[in-house]
Order: structure tokens, then C-alpha cells, then sequence
């Protein structure tokens, strides 16, 4: 079975990015600018703003982080937003989810900018995404189709699966496929024979949020699978049996109480799957590097193409 580095991709597009920031520069340009808001104290979000940030500087983009207590009205983030859209030095907006239970994270998507949503959440991104124009499109699908075409895996004809339907990723995914001449089936919880209709998939997306729950019987011989699934795993008995023979998982336990499995059993794929990406280091990497890359495009479609 062939691993796929989603590691080597996230490198290779930040490389890319870099360049694309170079040259903005040396035409005197300011550096596309990513603004991150942060609202609460959820520590996962926190992590995933911070590493937001730091590769924004990595690239050489400008960034800014905005932290605003878990207790903000939901009007006075709506105002921020307005703020954010106004300001010419702001190319691209993150608000990061989750939001506090008081704030509609549908409103505040609705509110940025659909020209510096690079999230690709708003509904107009949404609708072009859907109807084939240019909009911005959410960076983990994205990552997953850099990831197919960076590795030479061919889409067009191919019966792919996506398993699971969220608005960020299992129906954007489903899209992407389609619009590269894929035959697409979107299979959720309420999928009658779920794994026999997995079982036909030459491309296997598994993005519903449930710890190794692909199994080999999904899976058709030499298909490849993508697993979206970030997932903790904290009994080592059970580690043991998801990943027989790796001795670090164990140890990853033992020194921070937890290690990551996807969506896919991995060692059930790793008997069934011709390809398949590992977690970590399969499409995760990826979601960051694809944020730069929109906040690069945002700001060459605001600038006139910079």
C-alpha cells in the first residue's frame, strides 16, 4: 500500500506560496494580510489560531490575531466583521469555530466579505463552488484534491464515495470530485448497506467524525482512500489493535495521554487500500497551506492581480 505525504504536499504549496508572496513584494506590494479572530478560550482552537499565524509568517504573509472574550455579544462580532471588511489592508478573514453558544456562527459567516472569505463558507463562495466560477472553496476538501492530483491518482471516470455530508467538508469534496468528472455517491449515517456502497469506490473520502469506523469491508481492493477523521485514542490496548507493530503509538500514549486515528481503521486499510493517508500527516497539513494560498488569491483579485 502506498502512503500518501500530505506532510511533502503542505511543503511543496508553501513553497509555492512563498513565491507568490515574494513577488508581490518586489513590485512594491504590501504582503496579503490574514486576519484571525478568535472568540473564547477553547484551547484547541487557540492551537489552531497560533499555527495559523506562525505559517502566515513562515510565507512571508502578514497576519493579525484578534482575541475577544468567550462573553462577546454576538452584535458586537458582527461589528468587528464589518470592521475587517472595511479595512484596505485586510485581504483575507478567518473567524475560528466553534463560536460561543450565544453567537449564530451562520450570521457571522454571512457577514465577512465573500471577497475575503477564505474560508470559502459563505454562501456566494458556496454557490460558486457549486456552479463552477470562482469563488473561494474550504481549504481541507481542496487539500484532499491537491493531494489526488499531486500523487498522479486519476479522478475523471472514477467512482468516488464521500462519506459524510458536513457544509465544510463532505459537500464541498463531493463537488470537487464532480467537477473533475467524477461519479459521486454522498453517504451519511442514514445510509442503508453503507459499506457496501463504500465497497465500490475507487476514491474512498471518510469525513464523519467517528474513530476507525471504515473497515476493510468498505474498502475495494487497491481503492484509494482519503481519511479526514482526527479522532483521540487513549486506551493502548486499543491503540494496539488499530496499530499492531508501532511501538511509538504506545509510547505517544504513555507521554501525552492520547494518540490520533482517523475515520479509516489503518491497519485494515493498509491490507485493502492501494493508497491511503495517514493521521496524522495525511490531508491536515494541507488545510493550512490552502488557507495561505486563498488569502494569496484574495489579494490578487482585490489588488487588480498583484
Amino acid at each position: 500500500m502506498r502512503l500518501l505525504d500530505g506532510k511533502k504536499i503542505a511543503e511543496a504549496i508553501r513553497s509555492e506560496v512563498a513565491a507568490d508572496v515574494a513577488s508581490f513584494i518586489s513590485k512594491g506590494a504590501a504582503a496579503p494580510k490574514l486576519v484571525a479572530v478568535l472568540v473564547g478560550e477553547d484551547p484547541a482552537s487557540a492551537v489552531y489560531v497560533r499555527n495559523k499565524v506562525k505559517a502566515c509568517a513562515q510565507a512571508g504573509l502578514a497576519s493579525e490575531e484578534i482575541r475577544r472574550p468567550a462573553e462577546l455579544p454576538e452584535a458586537a462580532l458582527l461589528a468587528l466583521v464589518a470592521e475587517l471588511n472595511a479595512r484596505s489592508d485586510v485581504d483575507g478573514i478567518l473567524v475560528q469555530m466553534p463560536l460561543p453558544s450565544h453567537i449564530s456562527a451562520a450570521k457571522v459567516i454571512v457577514a465577512v466579505d465573500p471577497a475575503k472569505d477564505v474560508d470559502g463558507f459563505h454562501p456566494v463562495n458556496v454557490g460558486r463552488l457549486w456552479g463552477g466560477g470562482g469563488g473561494f472553496v474550504p481549504c481541507t476538501p481542496l487539500g484532499m484534491m491537491e493531494i489526488l492530483a499531486r500523487s498522479d491518482i486519476p479522478v475523471e471516470g472514477r467512482r468516488a464515495v464521500v462519506i459524510g455530508r458536513s457544509d465544510i467538508v463532505g459537500k464541498p469534496m463531493a463537488a470537487l470530485l464532480l467537477k473533475q468528472s467524477a461519479t459521486v455517491t454522498i453517504c451519511h449515517s442514514r445510509t442503508a448497506d453503507l459499506a457496501a456502497v463504500a465497497a465500490q469506490a475507487d476514491i474512498l473520502v471518510a469525513a464523519i467524525g467517528r474513530k476507525a469506523f471504515v473497515r476493510e469491508s468498505f474498502i475495494k481492493p487497491g481503492a484509494t482512500v482519503i481519511d479526514v477523521g482526527i479522532n483521540q485514542v487513549r486506551d493502548a490496548a486499543e491503540a494496539a489493535a488499530l496499530f499492531p507493530g508501532d511501538s511509538s503509538r504506545l509510547d505517544e500514549i504513555k507521554k501525552r495521554g492520547y494518540t490520533l486515528v482517523g475515520d479509516v481503521h489503518p491497519a485494515e486499510a493498509a491490507r485493502r487500500a492501494g493508497a491511503f493517508t495517514p493521521v496524522p500527516g495525511g490531508v491536515g497539513p494541507l488545510t493550512i497551506a490552502l488557507l495561505l494560498r486563498n488569502t494569496v488569491r484574495a489579494a490578487r483579485a482585490r489588488r487588480g492581480g498583484s
